[in-house]
């Protein structure tokens, strides 16, 4: 395989993008992402999205997102993974590349939920859950991820207040991102004490429904070294696994099987371990959820990711920086661009580019996207060189 750099980004501000269309979106962070390039051309495309036809109507976005971009006859596909969506299309844009296939390869991760009422937005969610055994008893992602946290609690003693302090600290990397959707801070005793949600999960314990998208452009070395537009940063592993999609059907249900095995996969290939990794980008679309991937990613063992957040190593200027974006939870989720802005921010942060929340001397980055309650995983090791 030839070896695949990411080219170009591209962002917007997310939030409730009213007057904007998923067509319009994917068009904003795509022309962003060719301008940053400085190319004249793709090759294929790769378009992440969970549930296009539920939020806005609109399917088959492989034919209409390369006519609206001015692509049309553009080899294209959507690919979809629940929330893994976003990084399940860069892993497709990368095979595309590395293959041989395209020689530069756009993906681009969209989602617009905001056009639909909050009991539509649920159910859409909920369509990445167990429908038969999950779902159909009422039970949706708030009350799969309390499910998730109080069991957390009583077997390793993990606490309200660390479960706050993933929030607390996301939303302070977040009031230095300009793209995020809710750029304040919050307090421990803010996130303990809003509208209860799914007991012990609040509503600042949640990730929000946002409107956004977000693209990378993947090019071979040679491509990148001829550009010589930026630093050089190559994605040098990439993991893909998938779990049993409901609770009850996984052997220990603190264990997230599908991101361990993406973790392990992706190091491999990168030739790297946990340790070798400057920050990581991971999905919190609850505080408990990052507190969990952090486990079975290996950075902590089982039972300190809680621990290990209150005493900041977790926070911007600790010995594992995670969220520097501010996460799902501050930046915003629109949950088929969510993998493909962890990309992003990794970008940024290797560049040197991110402005007053970059990481000193950053040259390793991972990125961990996930779908539904860990049903599936996809991790990327990116490096600058």
């Amino acid at each position: 395989m030839k070896d695949v750099a990411i080219i170009g980004i591209g962002m917007l501000k997310w939030g409730e993008l009213w007057e904007k269309s998923i067509r319009d979106l994917c068009v904003e962070a795509a022309l962003n992402c060719i301008e940053d390039a400085g190319v004249d051309h793709i090759d294929s495309m790769a378009i992440g999205s969970m549930s296009s036809g539920l939020f806005t109507g609109q399917e088959h976005l492989a034919s209409m997102i390369p006519d609206y971009l001015g692509q049309r006859y553009l080899p294209a596909v959507r690919v979809e993974s629940a929330c893994a969506s976003g990084g399940l299309a860069v892993r497709n844009a990368f095979l595309e590349v590395a293959s041989g296939m395209s020689e530069i390869a756009l993906a681009v991760g969209v989602e617009k939920m905001t056009d639909v009422n909050g009991g539509m937005a649920t159910y859409a969610l909920a369509t990445a859950a167990d429908q038969d055994f999950e779902a159909f008893h009422g039970v949706t992602f708030p009350g799969l991820y309390a499910m998730l946290a109080r069991a957390h609690m009583q077997h390793y003693g993990t606490t309200r207040e660390q479960l706050a302090q993933v929030a607390v600290k996301n939303h302070a990397n977040g009031t230095r991102n300009p793209n995020a959707q809710f750029p304040f801070a919050v307090t421990r005793e803010q996130v303990i004490n809003s509208v209860l949600v799914a007991d012990p999960l609040t509503l600042l314990d949640c990730s929000p429904i946002t409107d956004g998208a977000a693209a990378v452009l993947l090019a071979p070395v040679e491509v990148a070294h001829r550009l010589g537009r930026h630093p050089l940063t190559v994605i040098t592993g990439i993991g893909h696994a998938t779990d049993s999609i409901a609770l009850v059907d996984r052997p220990d249900m603190l264990h997230l099987g599908a991101v361990a095995h993406a973790a392990q996969r992706a190091l491999a290939m990168a030739g790297k371990t946990i340790q070798d990794v400057d920050f990581a980008e991971v999905h919190d679309c609850f505080t408990i959820a990052e507190i969990m991937v952090m486990e079975a990613m290996g950075v902590v063992p089982p039972g300190q990711g809680g621990p290990a957040t209150l005493d900041g190593m977790t926070a911007l200027d600790g010995s594992f920086p995670i969220n520097p974006s501010g996460g799902l939870k501050s930046k915003g989720h629109p949950v088929g661009a969510t993998g493909v802005a962890q990309l992003c921010e990794a970008v940024m942060q290797l560049r040197g580019t991110a402005g007053e929340r970059q990481i000193n001397n950053a040259r390793t980055a991972l990125t961990q996207n996930m779908g539904g309650s860990g049903g599936s995983s996809v991790v990327h090791i990116v490096e600058v060189q």
